[in-house]
């Protein structure tokens, strides 16, 4: 019985599965939409909610509480400037979760989390390695 363990485990560690959810959330926050399994969605969720109301604070403080979650100075900048004045007047409920059927190697449930007036512009926007970051590393 798991009376009273809130949470899921998702056959992590504490530290695999922090860093799993503040990757999740980076990249939440800089793509605006991303598909992953169901599971991990729901987790996600009040994870990026309270990142989006450190933004909404504004101050500092938050900025730093921000970075050691996210690490990632351009996402925060992101955060605190552009989705912290797009929900400036909203109490709460910034993201959605939208069930996408099943994946087809193991069958696992998906779905796409993605914030409430997202940009469709973010999407895949500065994903991945570019051409020009590929040729510096190169020299």
């Amino acid at each position: 019985m798991r009376h009273r363990f809130a949470g899921r485990r998702f056959s992590r560690d504490s530290g695999h599965r922090k860093a799993m959810l503040a990757n999740l959330a980076a990249s939440l926050i800089k793509h605006e939409q991303i598909k992953t399994t169901l599971p991990k969605a729901k987790d996600l969720r009040p994870y990026v909610e309270q990142l989006v109301t450190l933004g909404k604070r504004g101050n500092l403080h938050a900025r730093r509480q921000a970075i050691s979650v996210l690490g990632d100075r351009a996402v925060v900048e992101k955060l605190f400037s552009t989705i912290a004045s797009r929900y400036a007047e909203r109490q709460g409920g910034y993201t959605r979760v939208l069930k996408a059927g099943f994946r087809h190697g193991d069958a696992a449930p998906m779905a796409f989390i993605e914030l409430v007036d997202r940009d469709p512009e973010a999407k895949g926007v500065d994903s991945g390695p570019t051409a020009e970051a590929a040729d510096a590393d190169a020299d």
